[in-house]
């Protein structure tokens, strides 16, 4: 049985992630209050992201810029 969680993102309780997806404190955060079926949705975004802004994610740079767009996509304006 999946576990489920009032996602903030859909504004639903829905299926949560099976684990922890991202590291450090977001990724409790995004465990926690993050459906599955959210993290899909940025998982596309991310991929568009990196290709529209031809992101190399050796760089910290990129990485960081990547984090802050998961961010606003996942939880709006609220910080991490």
């Amino acid at each position: 049985m999946s576990r489920v969680v009032k996602c903030l993102k859909l504004g639903k309780e829905a299926p949560g992630l099976e684990r922890q997806t991202y590291p450090g404190e977001l990724g409790k955060k995004i465990y926690e209050n993050i459906s599955q079926e959210a993290w899909d949705m940025w998982m596309n975004q991310q991929t568009i992201l990196i290709n529209e802004h031809r992101l190399v994610m050796v760089n910290p740079e990129h990485r960081r810029f990547l984090e802050q767009e998961m961010q606003k996509f996942l939880f709006g304006d609220e910080p991490g």
